[in-house]
């Protein structure tokens, strides 16, 4: 099986709007960040959201932990490896190196830096962003990079769509869930989704700048080496050494040439 870095995961004509949609989950964890800091309770709008959805699920509590699961270790070390052995069998190594860093990376920067930094609380606990959404939404971010950036091949289209769009729904049912369950605020829902979704953007611009490094390594050594001025094929000394000889014709030219010598001396 040969492994080749793989062509570019969003390409030159979706990076701009990647870049914008990463922007774009920078300013909403920022924002809604520097707003709740420190908070111990919810504010009015996540009262207004929580406690209809607390109200309609909150009695089916084996529900809403199984609705919750998606974001555990073991399905996300599932999906992420699955989808890290597919890339490879594709020969997209870029590929794999995202689904192997993104549910990782996008937990870290959740746990070790935007919780303590932002220090909302729920009950004691940390809770702004929600961790649980920040996971699934980097697996569904990034199935929908590996299995509907084009190109793809039309005959598995309609597979990869559906695969995509049921971590979608995971994903709302997941928020869902963690608000029933009061282990989140709808805002920290909200965060999480950012921060899963901007992590795999990052990382998707990042392998593709690290592409374009890489093509840039192999065709180096072709723009090292100037080509040879272009000679027209009047030139006789490019004729020459451009029309093939055959044997026949080689020996009659050597016999001609040592005539000439004999005659000369």
């Amino acid at each position: 099986m040969r492994v080749r870095w793989g062509r570019p995961l969003l390409g030159d004509a979706r990076r701009t709007w990647a870049w914008l949609a990463l922007a774009a989950c920078v300013i909403v964890v920022v924002t809604l960040g520097l707003l709740l800091r420190g908070q111990t309770r919810p504010d009015g709008f996540d009262d207004a959201v929580d406690a209809p959805v607390i109200a309609v699920f909150g009695g089916h509590y084996s529900l809403l932990l199984w609705l919750a699961r998606p974001a555990t270790a073991v399905p996300a070390i599932a999906i992420s490896a699955a989808s890290a052995v597919g890339c490879l069998i594709a020969g997209r190594l870029n590929g794999a190196v995202l689904a192997v860093t993104a549910v990782p990376v996008a937990a870290a920067l959740d746990d070790s830096l935007l919780k303590p930094l932002f220090d909302r609380t729920l009950l004691g606990q940390l809770a702004f962003p929600s961790g649980h959404t920040t996971s699934v939404t980097a697996q569904a971010a990034m199935l929908a990079v590996l299995l509907l950036v084009p190109p793809q091949r039309q005959r598995t289209r309609t597979a990869r769509v559906t695969l995509v769009t049921v971590y979608c729904v995971l994903t709302a049912a997941l928020g869902t869930a963690v608000i029933a369950l009061r282990w989140h605020y709808f805002t920290d829902t909200v965060a999480g989704v950012a921060v899963g979704a901007g992590t795999v953007l990052a990382l998707a611009l990042l392998l593709d700048l690290a592409s374009g490094v890489v093509i840039s390594a192999r065709t180096l050594p072709a723009r090292d080496h100037p080509r040879p001025a272009l000679r027209s094929g009047r030139d006789p000394e490019y004729a020459q050494h451009r029309r093939p000889q055959g044997l026949a014709q080689f020996l009659v030219g050597q016999v001609g040439q040592l005539r000439q010598e004999f005659r000369d001396g």
